[in-house]
């Protein structure tokens, strides 16, 4: 009798129904961790696509922002507000209600494969896309969007007849990436949302993305359109908690930081945390920064080649970020009949190019003791925040006589030190580094025997026997085994 209740005991043991429970509350949703699997991955494909693809209009600048072209339309009252409203005026007429763009939005031209193609060759490991943004139009079958505004409201129903997130969910898993969904919280012009907001939550937000989370299985959840209320307004930690125990997702979802005005930055051990443009942050946390190649996310058609970021602007950004331990999060806009635009393309095919011969600097690797080293001089000043923050790497490796520059950024795997150097330099400097006795140096991408030699407490590594065209591009990764 006594083995049988043992027996019978360690059955309910490892039954799922005694498995660790995390109640709707921040302190248990925070001992859940985050799935390794994110960070590890390092680099991933943010999309904003919906009915805003088709006037993407925004003014150029920090915050021209095209997907916001409704709210800056009808809702914003400020010097943009009046710059859209004479575009909307001029090339629509003043009568012609933004939800008419959805008869334009037609996806005609997407194959979710060439996507996925790109985005495999890019070297990213997640794909997010927006499954429905503040506009509220779902780019799946949402019975919530079109109860809620009284009409055909997603992509299924409405003009392009298609589940665009379902076909772009199976092409990005076919080519062995992970697929997220951005699901921003609240619709601007919902008319549930605007007659009683905590009614919008329990019919309309609840149950729309238990759906989305049941029916495509999400790796990432990008939450986002939360600063208007507080999380326990919006019972984020209800929502999480089912999806932390009951959701198909719940052992490898990440989520982050946006669940309400009160959240960003907190609760680390339950989401990640957000940078939007901004300086992004330092090791000891588990972090994501979010840009897109030009200043806007959605497609915006007044940006011009000189309004994108560079390809090695966008590497250098990516090494940066790894190097302080985040993942990078890099936006493009497709247009409204469903291409990436080519500019778009080039760039993340030029990322995936050094990525090809130095990815091993960047993925499943960890912040070394020193994420940077500066040449001598006074450093430049950097303003701190997540938000906007005009930081710009690019400027802070190029040599000035005014201030110090960044010479080379660091990774490391164990036994393996990774120092990523800015520009060719017949002698490489670590300073204060000693490796171990019969540590083997080498330059990723390069057959060439490379000597280095202990002078004091730096590490000298001799790079003048090198060639033109020995070292694959500008910026190299020299790898130190020990």
């Amino acid at each position: 009798m006594k083995k049988i209740f043992l027996f019978m005991a360690m059955l309910l043991g490892f039954s799922p129904l005694f498995a660790q429970k995390y109640t709707a509350d921040w302190a248990s949703l925070n001992k859940r961790g985050i799935p390794a699997w994110f960070n590890e991955s390092k680099f991933g494909i943010f999309i904003h696509w919906g009915v805003y693809a088709v006037p993407s209009y925004a003014v150029v600048g920090p915050g021209g922002y095209s997907e916001w072209y409704w709210w800056q339309l009808n809702g914003a009252t400020d010097g943009t507000h009046q710059q859209v409203t004479a575009f909307h005026d001029k090339n629509y007429g003043r009568d012609f209600p933004y939800e008419k763009f959805e008869q334009q939005f037609t996806a005609s031209l997407f194959d979710p494969a060439q996507w996925a193609d790109v985005f495999k060759r890019s070297g990213a490991k997640y794909v997010v896309l927006t499954s429905k943004h503040h506009e509220g139009y779902c780019l799946w079958d949402s019975k919530q969007a079109n109860e809620s505004w009284g009409h055909p409201w997603n992509a299924v129903s409405g003009t392009p007849k298609r589940d665009l997130l379902g076909d772009l969910t199976t092409e990005v898993r076919k080519a062995g990436l992970k697929m997220g969904y951005y699901y921003s919280l609240y619709e601007w012009f919902n008319p549930v949302w605007k007659k009683d907001k905590q009614q919008y939550i329990k019919e309309v937000m609840t149950p729309e993305f238990k759906d989305l989370v049941t029916r495509y299985k999400p790796s990432v959840i990008f939450s986002d359109g939360e600063w208007d209320l507080s999380d326990t307004a919006w019972h984020s930690t209800e929502l999480l908690s089912w999806l932390y125990n009951e959701s198909p997702v719940k052992d490898e979802v990440v989520v982050d930081d946006r669940w309400g005005k009160d959240t960003r930055g907190k609760n680390n051990g339950a989401t990640y945390f957000t940078s939007e443009y901004g300086s992004g942050m330092q090791p000891g946390v588990v972090w994501e920064e979010n840009q897109g190649i030009g200043s806007s996310y959605g497609y915006n058609r007044m940006e011009n080649v000189n309004d994108y970021k560079k390809s090695s602007d966008l590497v250098l950004l990516l090494v940066d970020i790894v190097a302080r331990g985040g993942n990078l999060l890099l936006d493009i806009g497709p247009t409204s009949d469903g291409r990436i635009p080519v500019i778009m393309q080039q760039r993340l095919i030029d990322i995936g190019a050094w990525l090809e011969t130095n990815g091993e600097a960047i993925f499943d690797t960890k912040p070394w003791k020193e994420t940077r080293q500066w040449s001598a001089g006074k450093r430049p000043e950097v303003k701190e925040a997540n938000f906007m923050a005009d930081y710009n790497i690019s400027k802070m490796v190029l040599p000035s006589k005014d201030y110090a520059h960044i010479e080379m950024f660091f990774t490391q795997k164990p036994g393996v030190l990774y120092c990523i150097a800015t520009a060719f330099q017949q002698q490489l400097r670590i300073k204060n580094y000693t490796p171990a006795k019969k540590a083997v140096v080498s330059i990723l991408g390069c057959n060439k025997v490379i000597g280095y030699q202990q002078q004091g407490h730096d590490l000298v590594i001799n790079l003048a026997g090198l060639k033109p065209g020995d070292i694959p591009g500008n910026m190299f990764v020299v790898k130190i085994k020990e």
